[in-house]
C-alpha cells in the first residue's frame, strides 16, 4: 500500500502523462453525431432531374404498389413479410410515400450521369440547383439532400470542383442559403490526402460563396480496396475519418465498385458476398465513437418487368435491407422509385418487431443496472433503436411512451448519456 497521500500523487502525475493522450481521444471520439440520420439516399442521375423529380418517385412508387400488392396479403407474398405484420406495415409504407417518399436525395454527376463536355454538365450543374431549390421551397421536401460529384483523382478533379462551384453558385444565388441537410458526397476515394482536399475545397467554396465557414459537409464512398487496406497494411479509412476534422460526417459503402476491385465477378457481387461484409466491418470499427454515419450500397436487381419480376427484387431488396439493419447499417442507397416499398416494407418491420422488447428492456434498464445486469451503453442502444424508429416513422411517440415511460426528449438524453433521468440507480 502507498504512503498516505501516494495514491493521489500517482493519479495526479498520471494525469499529466495522458493529458495530451486524453484530449486528442476525446476530439477523435465525440460520440454518435445527434439528430436524425435518414434511412436511404436515393440517386437521381442529374441529367434527368427536375422539380418534379421527388413527387414523382413518390407517385411510381405508390403506383407499383397498387398494382402488385394491393392488399395486406399480396403485400406479404411481394415483400417477404409475415401476414400479421404485413398487415401493420403497408399503411405506414403508403403514408410514407404519400408524405415523405425521398429522405435523402443525392443528385449524381457521377457514375449515374457519366463524362460529359464541361458547358453541358455547367448546364446541368445550374438546372439541377434550380429544380433542388424549388422542391427545398415545397412542402414534402426531402430533409437531407445534396450532390454527387466526379472524384479528386486527376482525371476528374477539375471537374468535380467546377461542378460544385456551378452548383453551390446557383443554389445560393439570389441570397438563398444551402436547404437544412445539405451535403455532398466524394467517391472513389483512395487516399486520406484526397479527404484533407476536399476539406480544403469546401473552405474554400464557402468562401467564395459567402457561406458560413464550416457549412459546407461531406461523406466520403468506400468503393477501393486502398481505402480498407492502404499500402502499409493499414486500414486507410481508419485515418479518412479524422482527417477532415467536422466535416466528414458519412462512410458509404460502394458495393459494385468496391466488389469489381476486388476481383469478384459480376453475378457474384452483392451486399450479402463476405468481401462486402469484410469492407463494412473495417468501415464500422473505424468509425465508431466518431459520430460518422454508415450507409450500406445499393441492390442493383431493380423492381422492373412484370409482377413476378417486382415482387422477386422486392423480396430481395427487403431481404438485404433487414441484413443490413440488423448488422447495424441503417442507412443504404436506392436507385430505382419502386424500390422505396421494399426499403420501407424491411425498415418499419425491422423497428416495428424489435419495439416490445427493446422498450420493455429500456423501461426495466434502471433495475437491473443496479444489480450490475446492463451496462450504461446498452441504454443508449436502446433509445438509439427507438428514436430511429420514431425518426423514420416506424411508430410514434405515443406508442413508445406506452411500452417504455419515456417520451423522444428523454431518449435523446438517454442516447447521449448513456442513463435514465430521474430513475433510482442510475
Amino acid at each position: 500500500m502507498t504512503e498516505p497521500g501516494g495514491a493521489a500523487a500517482i493519479a495526479a502525475e498520471l494525469d499529466g502523462l495522458l493529458a495530451e493522450d486524453d484530449a486528442e481521444r476525446a476530439a477523435g471520439y465525440p460520440g454518435e453525431r445527434p439528430g436524425r440520420q435518414p434511412v436511404h439516399t436515393a440517386y437521381l442521375p442529374a441529367d434527368r432531374f427536375g422539380p418534379d423529380s421527388v413527387r414523382q418517385w413518390g407517385a411510381q412508387a405508390l403506383a407499383v404498389l397498387a398494382e402488385i400488392a394491393p392488399d395486406p396479403a399480396a403485400f406479404a407474398g411481394a415483400t417477404g413479410l409475415a401476414a400479421g405484420l404485413a398487415e401493420r406495415v403497408r399503411p405506414l409504407v403508403v403514408a410514407k410515400l404519400a408524405s415523405e417518399p425521398v429522405e435523402d436525395l443525392r443528385i449524381d454527376f457521377e457514375d449515374g450521369y457519366g463524362i460529359r463536355g464541361d458547358d453541358t454538365e455547367d448546364a446541368h450543374a445550374r438546372a439541377a440547383a434550380r429544380a433542388l431549390a424549388t422542391i427545398c421551397a415545397a412542402p414534402g421536401a426531402p430533409p437531407f439532400c445534396g450532390l454527387r460529384c466526379k472524384s479528386l483523382e486527376p482525371a476528374g478533379r477539375r471537374r468535380a470542383i467546377a461542378t460544385l462551384d456551378a452548383f453551390i453558385g446557383t443554389l445560393t444565388g439570389a441570397g438563398r442559403p444551402l436547404p437544412d441537410g445539405f451535403v455532398l458526397t466524394l467517391p472513389k476515394v483512395t487516399s486520406v490526402a484526397q479527404v484533407r482536399a476536399m476539406a480544403v475545397a469546401c473552405e474554400r467554396l464557402e468562401a467564395a460563396h459567402g457561406l458560413p465557414p464550416g457549412r459546407l459537409m461531406f461523406e466520403v464512398q468506400v468503393e477501393t480496396p486502398q481505402l480498407i487496406v492502404g499500402a502499409d497494411g493499414t486500414a486507410t479509412v481508419a485515418r479518412c475519418v479524422h482527417a477532415a476534422a467536422d466535416r466528414l460526417i458519412g462512410l458509404h459503402y460502394g458495393t459494385y465498385d468496391y466488389s469489381a476491385a476486388v476481383g469478384i465477378a459480376a453475378a457474384q457481387q452483392s451486399l450479402a458476398h463476405p468481401a462486402a461484409d469484410h469492407a463494412r466491418a473495417v468501415m464500422q470499427a473505424a468509425a465508431a465513437g466518431t459520430g460518422i454515419r454508415l450507409s450500406d450500397g445499393s441492390s442493383n436487381v431493380l423492381p422492373i418487368g412484370g409482377p413476378d419480376a417486382v415482387a422477386a427484387a422486392w423480396r430481395l431488396h427487403a431481404g438485404l435491407v433487414l441484413r443490413s439493419l440488423e448488422r447495424g447499417f441503417y442507412q443504404g442507397w436506392d436507385l430505382h422509385p419502386a424500390q422505396l416499398v421494399s426499403r420501407y416494407a424491411a425498415t418499419f418491420a425491422f423497428y416495428l418487431q424489435g419495439l416490445p422488447a427493446a422498450a420493455e428492456r429500456l423501461g426495466g434498464y434502471a433495475a437491473r443496472a443496479a444489480a450490475g445486469l446492463e451496462e450504461p451503453a446498452t441504454a443508449r442502444a436502446l433509445a438509439g433503436y427507438l428514436l430511429r424508429g420514431l425518426e423514420c416513422g416506424a411508430f410514434g411517440e405515443d406508442e413508445v411512451r406506452a411500452a417504455a415511460g419515456f417520451g423522444r426528449a428523454e431518449l435523446v438524453r438517454i442516447r447521449r448519456g448513456g442513463f435514465v433521468p430521474g430513475r433510482a440507480g442510475t
